[in-house]
């Protein structure tokens, strides 16, 4: 496993934490979650190889224990809006201090700084401030989420994993850690650096949800079928066209034989 002895502190939160620590576990680090007293979690979710401890870091004494657990792992990953971590003193400039090799990954909605870096959101906030969500939705209709994938796990978790990963590989080289400021707007927005940087092109230049990849081709969207469920075409290049038209053709003319 890539990751085998590394060790990594995950902090509770919500879901973009817990599935970075999960995907840095599923390669081989160890890691442990901190708890706050009386959470009821449910390990089952996102802890797939995790550890996991209770500490109330509002006391003297859990606070204490984080340090000691921090002074001797790899990776700190903290979820808490700016400003929070210092409070308990426990920011980067303490645990770096008895730890110069931590990576500190600091994984928020909307970073450490700005107007937005003390506020709560969700994933469909962050989607929303990123301008990714005004894009996603059928013409005529408002725009709508997809789940909480794109900013919960992609923009966020995901990010801060590659985030991770790069701070352990320069880690190699200098022998001091990092901190790292992964938050789901512009993770979100990174992601979507194909769709602005081709939005004058064929691909997006009609409004939502009238564009090839939207839904706005018949060749590329979801179908009803007779028993009730849906189907997805996605037959962009003319040879699966053919063959979609073909099929479709067929089952007009033959509808009791299956055609592949």
């Amino acid at each position: 496993m890539a990751l085998r002895g590394i060790s990594v502190v995950e902090l509770a939160g919500l879901a973009p934490g817990p599935f970075c620590a999960m995907v840095l576990a599923d390669f081989g680090a160890r890691v442990v979650r901190v708890e706050r007293p009386g959470s009821h979690y449910d390990m089952s979710r996102l802890g797939r190889g995790k550890r996991s401890l209770v500490l109330d870091l509002k006391q003297p004494r859990g606070a204490a224990v984080l340090r000691r657990l921090c002074a001797q792992s790899d990776v700190l990953l903290e979820p808490f809006r700016s400003g929070v971590m210092e409070k308990l003193q426990l920011g980067p400039e303490i645990l770096q201090r008895d730890n110069p090799r931590l990576i500190y990954a600091r994984l928020t909605g909307f970073g450490q700084s700005g107007s937005f870096s003390r506020l709560a959101g969700h994933d469909i906030n962050y989607l929303a401030l990123s301008g990714v969500l005004s894009k996603i939705g059928r013409n005529g209709e408002n725009p709508y989420a997809p789940l909480n994938l794109l900013a919960d796990f992609a923009g966020g978790g995901l990010m801060c994993v590659f985030g991770i990963m790069m701070a352990l590989f320069e880690r190699t080289r200098s022998g001091k850690g990092q901190v790292i400021d992964a938050n789901m707007v512009e993770g979100t927005a990174y992601l979507s650096s194909f769709l602005w940087k081709t939005q004058k092109s064929s691909l997006w230049e009609a409004p939502r949800g009238q564009n090839m990849l939207d839904g706005g081709a018949p060749f590329y969207t979801t179908y009803r079928t007779a028993d009730g469920e849906f189907m997805a075409v996605g037959a962009i290049e003319p040879q699966f066209y053919e063959l979609l038209i073909k099929g479709c053709w067929g089952m007009l003319q033959f509808p009791s034989q299956k055609f592949a």
